[in-house]
């Protein structure tokens, strides 16, 4: 069987990804479903991609567009890659089956269309407060937290950059 390799084809966009999650969500397939900015990847995130990846056998990941992190307000240098870089560099990890970008401050809309059968945030979120939650648990699903690997962050690394 031929793989098709290249990281483009992972990127959807709702109206791309609404069918397919219909087709997995048919097949039986337990759908993870994370967000955030991903800016600089690193240790942290690619262990805390891998865990969430690990609670279903289909892992979608939405990330914050370009503008979307300017509302976030993380600072004036933010995001410092593009979203069409950050989208590829995620959708290049092999346990990661399609990337989404959203324009929004939250992902609420994306989750709500979505509706994974497991919504999966960091372990600094207490579960009630993560976006999403009411509407996972009403259609049957779950809501869990992963810790992150301490001294790992984008903030911490444009310091470091910022002071070398």
């Amino acid at each position: 069987m031929k793989h098709n390799n290249s990281i483009y084809h992972k990127i959807k966009n709702l109206q791309e990804l609404l069918p397919v999650i219909d087709f997995w969500k048919n097949a039986g397939e337990t759908i993870v479903f994370t967000n955030g900015c991903f800016d600089i990847l690193h240790l942290g995130h690619v262990d805390y991609l891998s865990k969430a990846a690990d609670k279903g056998t289909k892992f979608i990941i939405g990330i914050n567009s370009d503008s979307s992190i300017k509302l976030l307000g993380k600072g004036k240098n933010r995001p410092i890659q593009d979203e069409n870089s950050r989208a590829s560099i995620l959708s290049a990890l092999g346990f990661v089956d399609n990337v989404i970008l959203f324009d929004e401050e939250t992902p609420q809309n994306l989750i709500t269309a979505i509706l994974p059968d497991v919504l999966v945030k960091g372990g600094d979120y207490k579960v009630e407060e993560i976006v999403g939650y009411k509407e996972v648990i009403e259609n049957g699903g779950k809501v869990e937290l992963i810790d992150f690997v301490p001294g790992y962050s984008t903030t911490a690394i444009e310091k470091k950059i910022i002071n070398s």
